[in-house]
């Protein structure tokens, strides 16, 4: 294993491109597509990565295993002494323990492995009394914390690191224990006489297989009695899931098991496994091999992992993708309704209709303004609701519409309407008063702004109720200054109608846009993995 800057460099791009990956939105396979990232994320950081920068760093074996497995029992019975808690109540094991020679601590000591975990370093022995721990050597609540022992007993090149249970009833310690495993080079698996056919070892197990990794098995606490068929039954299993090439090391029912005393096993009971681990770290060989599988395992289970995450990846944008469909459909269809309705005159009604029949005499220009303003209004706000109704009835059947889109605001999305035809209204007041002005500076008679402006709303929102509007205004403004009024005040009107429409729209699809679901998450990750094929 010979460091190799462009495959280092490969890798590190790889890891960018899935950390930028998101599986937001509810699809069916999102939740395993996000278990996956983060498995792989913290197998690039905590493993893959440092050991191919440092081939010659101290071996790392993760003894983890089910809740009351004995794994902290078996670290201080392979130390000699007690460095990690073991007892009855579970959890034990809150914050894991990492146990190597002293000559080996500078590999651990900073960020190399588990780089997000804060290093808690234990008093030299005879400080105080050993095995004394408490919650401030745990770290603080809330903490990631990695506790460092070392021991001049434990074989150079060798750490020993006890995780919390894989299957802990605190979802905290099940997310730690699978990050450590995630760093190991060796994978200690202990099971128990009556929990080895379990669902949550085997699925480990599974994984372990799936990746090539160097694994070794134990099966802790077998009654003598026992011992052969159980044993038995186990390589059975093991066998029947193509693992039966996996070491296996038997520890007897003895009274240390039960962790009531000084959580240490008589070196006899873990012998065979000592000797197997420290053989694996000393021996150039064997170390090298043990390592090398394990990296190679992870690299290669790449080639199926990479193109899952970007095919889950594709799933969310084409998901984001039909959603802004159906959002933009259904704004669109009511942008389409409004201008049929103004186009028919459907604005020139109640009372904004029995105001421009007063026009001069019994109502005033003002009247007729802010009539029609709100005959406008209420036409976009009843478009709007239509609109958000259909959004609606999709989200009911769809979760990723419930998850993608901002709720139903019909009182807010009136009074934003409400604002954006005021607007408009004030543009159309401040083109007629424009008008005016030009047309006296070219020597025309002086009319009123005000008339001026609602004769043009009329003409625009009124239909063919109101065509005499555009004929009053020919008649003050001329034939070329009514026609150019009209075009400019229709401008306005569209503008104010698709701001209004689309501002809601985009409301809408507002949480959507802040998931970040592109397209350009699946071409990445498969870019990256074709950029990692080629260096390897």
């Amino acid at each position: 294993m010979d460091v190799r800057p462009r495959l280092l460099d490969a890798l590190t791009a790889l890891r960018d491109r899935v950390d930028a990956a998101r599986f937001p939105l509810p699809l069916p396979g999102a939740d395993r597509a996000r278990r996956s990232r983060a498995e792989l994320l913290a197998q690039l950081d905590d493993y893959l990565v440092p050991r191919l920068r440092a081939p010659e760093a101290p071996l790392l074996a993760v003894i983890g295993g089910s809740t009351g497995a004995g794994k902290s029992t078996l670290v201080n019975s392979l130390v000699g002494r007690r460095v990690t808690e073991a007892g009855v109540l579970r959890p034990t094991t809150r914050t894991p323990v990492l146990v190597c020679h002293p000559d080996d601590r500078p590999w651990f000591a900073g960020q190399r492995v588990l780089p997000q975990l804060t290093r808690v370093w234990v008093p030299a022995q005879g400080e105080r009394a050993e095995g004394a721990y408490d919650d401030e050597d745990r770290g603080q609540e809330g903490t990631r914390a990695l506790r460092i022992e070392t021991d001049p007993e434990l074989a150079r090149g060798l750490a020993l690191l006890d995780a919390p249970d894989i299957d802990s009833l605190v979802a905290r310690n099940r997310d730690l224990a699978a990050e450590l495993i995630c760093a190991a080079d060796i994978w200690v698996l202990v099971t128990t006489a009556t929990r080895y056919a379990d669902a949550v070892p085997w699925h480990l197990l599974r994984t372990a297989k799936e990746y090539d990794v160097t694994l070794v098995t134990v099966l802790d606490r077998v009654p003598h009695q026992l011992a052969a068929e159980v044993s038995g039954q186990y390589a059975a299993l093991l066998t029947a899931a193509g693992l039966g090439d996996v070491p296996r090391f038997t520890i007897p029912e003895l009274p240390e098991s039960a962790g009531g005393g000084s959580g240490l096993l008589p070196a006899t009971a873990v012998a065979a496994l000592r000797s197997w681990l420290t053989q694996h770290a000393q021996d150039p060989h064997a170390r090298s091999v043990a390592a090398a599988r394990t990296a190679a395992g992870v690299l290669a289970s790449l080639r199926s992992r990479m193109p899952a995450l970007a095919g889950a990846a594709a799933a969310q944008h084409a998901a984001a993708v039909r959603l802004v469909q159906r959002v933009e459909g259904a704004y669109g269809e009511a942008h389409e309704r409004v201008r049929r309705e103004i186009a028919g005159g459907a604005a020139l009604a109640g009372g904004a209709l029995t105001h421009w029949h007063g026009l001069p005499h019994d109502s005033t220009p003002e009247e007729l303004l802010r009539a029609l303003a709100d005959s406008l209004a209420t036409l976009l706000r009843s478009a709007a609701a239509a609109a958000d109704e259909r959004v609606a009835q999709t989200g009911k059947r769809d979760p990723v519409a419930r998850a993608g889109l901002a709720p139903c605001d019909a009182r807010g999305a009136g009074e934003r309407i409400g604002v954006a035809v005021r607007h408009w209204r004030r543009c159309v007041e401040e083109l007629a008063e424009e008008e005016v002005r030009t047309r006296v500076a070219e020597g025309g008679g002086r009319c009123a702004p005000d008339e001026v402006a609602a004769l043009l709303m009329a003409s625009l929102l009124g239909g063919r109720r109101a065509r005499t509007a555009g004929e009053r205004l020919a008649e003050t403004l001329g034939a070329h200054g009514a026609l150019n009024l009209g075009d400019r005040g229709g401008q306005l009107l569209d503008g104010c109608v698709t701001r209004a429409l689309e501002a809601e729209r985009d409301r809408r699809m507002a949480p959507l846009d802040t998931l970040d679901v592109t397209p350009d998450h699946q071409v990445q990750l498969i870019a990256a993995l074709s950029v990692l094929q080629k260096e390897r």
